[in-house]
């Protein structure tokens, strides 16, 4: 339950403002049509973050303990740092050809999120958390909980959210978790 509840927390933070995120918000603008966009955005994601969690599993079983407690609290300190960079929407992430509203969800999806914030996210919790479907499903889970709104409420709520405290939070989550797991607080785990 815990790599769940972390998972979903860390992501659900770190999309707020996101270029995954900014694509709900161009998507529910260009195409209006919410339930297909969810759909795509739920599809996309369990894939992205599947492959992503499946490698946080190999990492974490082709590395020692040691070194694996290092990786993983430098890598949760840099997603820290990360976390307060803004993003923004690369004009190739937009694109979404002429394909039909679901589709064009799960392909421009899938690949805004790779090499995001969120994907490297995943990795990292994966190799922490010894459930890589307890973190599948908090990292789906957040970032349905971050985008569910940008497709139904869009602008209303965008300019609503103070995206530098959310931010700051996240990378607080990031950093603590960076902290503890340099201090040995994965040691039950095994790293």
């Amino acid at each position: 339950m815990e790599a769940f509840l972390i998972s979903t927390g860390i992501v659900a933070l770190a999309e707020i403002g996101d270029k995954t995120q900014l694509l709900a918000f161009l998507l529910a603008a260009k195409f209006r049509r919410p339930v297909p966009i969810v759909l795509g955005i739920l599809v996309a994601t369990v894939a992205n973050h599947g492959l992503a969690a499946a490698v946080g599993a190999w990492i974490s079983s082709a590395l020692g303990p040691e070194a694996m407690r290092w990786v993983l609290g430098l890598s949760f300190l840099a997603m820290a740092a990360w976390t307060l960079v803004p993003d923004k929407l690369d004009e190739g992430d937009a694109k979404v050809g002429g394909y039909g509203v679901f589709l064009a969800t799960v392909v421009a999806f899938f690949l805004a999120e790779m090499g995001d914030k969120t994907q490297v996210a995943t990795v990292a919790l994966a190799a922490r958390f010894a459930s890589t479907w307890a973190v599948v499903a908090g990292t789906t889970f957040g970032m349905m909980l971050a985008n569910v709104p940008a497709v139904y409420f869009g602008e209303r709520i965008a300019n609503k959210v103070p995206l530098r405290l959310v931010h700051g939070i996240a990378a607080a989550i990031f950093a603590a978790l960076g902290i503890a797991t340099l201090l040995g607080a994965g040691a039950r785990l095994g790293f």
